[in-house]
């Protein structure tokens, strides 16, 4: 009897050591938005983001991933370099919560159930989309709320480099640029109709923002039989 319990206490310290192929963890970083109010720059966080990652490591080089983001996206014309939109003074700051999910590509094999430190740089792209409160500009240079809230579509471009830092603990950095189908961020573009005499800007130009941070996850799981896949 007591042979039969160390069996299955081995059995499930090896199952336990080699789970990996699942990772669940936060992303804590930055935001910084690009339209057609404030500075235009494409790294340049200006207020605190946080969220929640899940990965699927489907092999040692690609993985289904999935998260939740929530920030504010600030624009501000005095930080332009645009002496056209200092001169505006428009200023904007707006809640959002993202959501996004699609797949993430390793440059070299990331296989955590092989030992030693090991680490590679990744892509990340798929499809997210966020939730917005909608408002407008008045002549005067402030923004109203419209009372109504939006989903802006968008894709995510995230470059970033990771490394495992012990057995069940992934750490990674990463920049990622989302283009949105949308120009209402901003409040550039009001939605609704009897507002459209209050449009500004480049309409033919969509907003983009920035999350810029760390990820932190956890590995679990079964240990996986990587296929053709």
């Amino acid at each position: 009897m007591r042979y039969f319990i160390l069996v299955l206490l081995s059995a499930f310290f090896i199952q336990t050591t080699n789970a990996q192929i699942y990772e669940l963890g936060i992303f804590a970083g930055g935001s910084n938005f690009i339209g057609d109010v404030g500075a235009t720059n494409y790294i340049s966080p200006n207020q605190p983001a946080f969220g929640a990652i899940f990965k699927w490591n489907r092999s040692a080089r690609h993985s289904f991933r999935a998260s939740v983001i929530f920030s504010d996206l600030v624009g501000n014309d005095r930080k332009s370099d645009d002496p056209r939109r200092v001169k505006r003074d428009y200023d904007f700051e707006v809640g959002i919560i993202e959501f996004s999910a699609g797949m993430e590509f390793t440059f070299w094999d990331f296989d955590l159930h092989t030992l030693g430190v090991k680490g590679t740089p990744y892509l990340y792209s798929g499809i997210s989309v966020a939730n917005h409160d909608n408002y407008f500009f008045t002549q005067s240079g402030n923004y109203i709320s419209e009372d109504t809230n939006s989903w802006a579509f968008g894709i995510p471009m995230v470059l970033g480099y990771k490394a495992n830092i012990s057995s069940h603990f992934v750490l990674a950095g990463e920049i990622g640029a989302r283009y949105v189908f949308s120009d209402e961020l901003d409040g550039s573009v009001p939605d609704s109709e009897d507002r459209s005499e209050r449009r500004f800007g480049n309409t033919n130009s969509n907003d983009w923002y920035v999350f810029s941070g760390i990820t932190l996850t956890y590995t679990f799981g079964r240990r996986p039989c990587y296929c053709n896949f």
